[in-house]
């Protein structure tokens, strides 16, 4: 609705995870190093956790757009309600596979054969699981017997587990100290500092290219105080205060300003 008054065609504080918008924080590009190290030199799995609105989402599809092309993917979203081979079919279905029969043991069989032929050419196969905290103990056993899949040098598919910090406590159960002895690398994305939450915010205007939007400087404490540097929380009052200004007609966003939007967000 205001995109025009501004003159941008996207809004810098769209609350969808768009890999176009990200911003490599101290915590981000750790989490990201982390990712491509574990995958480049085949570690198996990855453990990638964080709050609510940290960007893990974002995270996910930023890797997709700096993997190699040659490298196969397939990208779940966990499902809870999923029998543990609709799961399994679900996962080689994303990598294009189509099992010629349902029964677990041929579709394991027919992963494992694509998967020799992936390895063969030089490339690598992904694994990733967004929300990875709602995957059930018996499902997360059977991602685990997933990474079994080797050859004498190693691995032959790599997962990424990624989720909520739950899923830490999830995979501290004893009942599943065996996938978690194989998490070989893991990182937790923090919320961004109060000295960043400048830094993002000019960061997403840079990138939309809108420059007729000023906060001043006394407004940052507000909006980190508000959001605790989660950035979807930034996002969401950033967004109120760009709809307020079309309202208002104004540009300028003192701390005035930003409480107003707060009030409106509680």
């Amino acid at each position: 609705m205001y995109l025009e008054i501004y003159g941008i065609k996207k809004s810098p504080f769209n609350i969808t995870a768009d890999p176009g918008f990200f911003y490599e924080s101290v915590t981000h590009k750790e989490a990201l190093a982390a990712l491509l190290y574990g995958i480049q030199e085949k570690k198996g799995i990855v453990l990638i956790t964080g709050e609510v609105g940290t960007g893990k989402t974002t995270l996910c599809k930023t890797l997709l757009n700096r993997l190699d092309s040659s490298i196969k993917t397939s990208v779940m979203l966990s499902c809870p309600s999923f029998s543990h081979t609709q799961l399994l079919q679900a996962i080689v279905e994303d990598f294009g596979i189509k099992p010629l029969k349902k029964s677990r043991f041929d579709i394991i069989k027919q992963l494992n054969s694509f998967l020799i032929d992936v390895n063969l050419s030089g490339s690598t196969a992904v694994l990733i699981i967004d929300e990875a905290q709602n995957l059930s103990p018996s499902q997360l056993e059977h991602i685990r017997l997933l990474s079994n899949l080797e050859t004498a040098q190693e691995k032959l598919l790599q997962i990424v587990l990624v989720g909520q910090p739950e899923l830490a406590d999830k995979l501290n159960q004893p009942k599943l100290r065996q996938i978690s002895q194989r998490i070989f690398v893991k990182h937790s994305l923090r919320p961004l500092k109060s000295e960043e939450v400048k830094r993002y915010i000019e960061h997403r205007l840079n990138i939309s290219e809108l420059e007729d939007f000023l906060i001043m400087p006394e407004s940052y404490d507000l909006i980190f105080e508000f959001s605790k540097g989660i950035p979807r929380l930034i996002n969401m009052l950033c967004d109120r205060a760009l709809l307020l200004g079309f309202v208002k007609n104004c540009r300028v966003f003192d701390a005035g300003t930003i409480k107003a939007c707060i009030e409106e967000l509680k």
